[in-house]
């Protein structure tokens, strides 16, 4: 860092196998006169090279929360008003291949890149690219969680080949299918401290639902089997994201994503798990890694941290899908 006091803490939270590794960084205990070259040199080091300068002549402050999961990088920002730019020497000296995702959490915020402009409001998203020069524009003081992937890997999901140019720079904003999309990364942000094993499985979904929200940004908002794959994309990730909670239903999600009841249904039609087997599966598939990661927690106690209503419930829903008990699920896993 700039001056060359450490301000970084690393620390290794789940248990083997399902852990991240998490970094949290600062200005606090900088002088107020070397922060924010400080500050700049955090946000260097944790995106790209980048070049920065405060929207005020007040003492800067800024706080960055990267949790790394083995399939994507979230970094949780919070600081002061700021202008910062990716400019064409900085890239012409780095060899860093990113695409990147902001989402808005608080205040407001402004991405420039490649001709347009994309106005972020809390639980808008857009996305620019590290290979190509673009600005950052916060007045005031904000919050926002960036999304970062490689970016032909990205790409290739997605579908749009190795051409980022005509998805970036474009708000998805939070009264649209994009909000489904934020809310699973501001979700999962949060979710590794208190539940690091379910953090783990989820975020190996976070590509393709990532390859989601940029087909959305590229306008591919088809009609027919397609966009019918897009809703049932969406609506997977949102029960993913929200399957521990006991009051998630049917109606609940086709709110949340913004169907009607009956054309959520009709995602499951055809298909050998109804939209109850799916949620019923999900609550499983977590229960059977907490069972296994929490041999201290009650078989109760992981129903309820599953979405379960009762031990009855959780029971029955546990033999139907794996073919044994909870209890023996979990004797079984020690003996191997």
């Amino acid at each position: 860092m700039g001056n060359g006091v450490p301000r970084c803490h690393h620390r290794r939270v789940g248990t083997p196998g399902a852990d991240a590794q998490v970094l949290t960084c600062s200005t606090a205990g900088v002088p107020p006169v070397e922060a924010f070259d400080h500050w700049r040199d955090l946000i260097s080091d944790t995106f790209v090279p980048l070049t920065a300068t405060p929207t005020s002549g007040r003492p800067f402050r800024g706080e960055l929360r990267v949790v790394t999961h083995p399939a994507v990088q979230l970094t949780e920002v919070r600081a002061a008003g700021q202008h910062v730019r990716r400019t064409r020497s900085l890239i012409a000296g780095s060899s860093e291949d990113y695409l990147l995702a902001s989402i808005q959490l608080g205040g407001r915020g402004r991405v420039e890149q490649d001709g347009r402009t994309a106005e972020l409001t809390p639980g808008a998203m857009s996305f620019y690219d590290s290979t190509r020069p673009y600005t950052l524009h916060f007045d005031d003081a904000f919050e926002q969680l960036v999304v970062q992937l490689p970016r032909r890997p990205l790409l290739a999901a997605a579908g749009i080949g190795d051409d980022a140019v005509h998805v970036t720079a474009i708000a998805l904003h939070a009264e649209g299918p994009g909000s489904v999309l934020a809310g699973f990364f501001a979700s999962l942000s949060l979710l590794h401290d208190r539940d690091p094993v379910g953090a783990r499985q989820l975020s190996a979904h976070a590509p393709g639902l990532l390859a989601s929200a940029l087909r959305l940004a590229a306008g591919d908002r088809p009609v027919g089997a397609d966009g019918a794959a897009l809703d049932r994309e969406r609506v997977l990730a949102h029960l993913r994201a929200h399957a521990a909670d006991p009051g998630l239903d049917a109606d609940a999600v086709a709110r949340a994503c913004h169907l009607s009841r009956r054309a959520l249904f009709r995602l499951f039609e055809g298909r050998a798990d109804s939209f109850a087997d799916t949620l019923r599966a999900l609550r499983v598939e977590r229960a059977a890694a907490l069972l296994v990661a929490r041999p201290d927690r009650s078989v109760a106690a992981v129903g309820t941290a599953c979405g379960f209503a009762g031990e009855a419930q959780f029971h029955r829903a546990f033999r139907a899908v794996t073919g044994r008990t909870p209890a023996e699920h979990r004797g079984g896993t020690r003996r191997q």
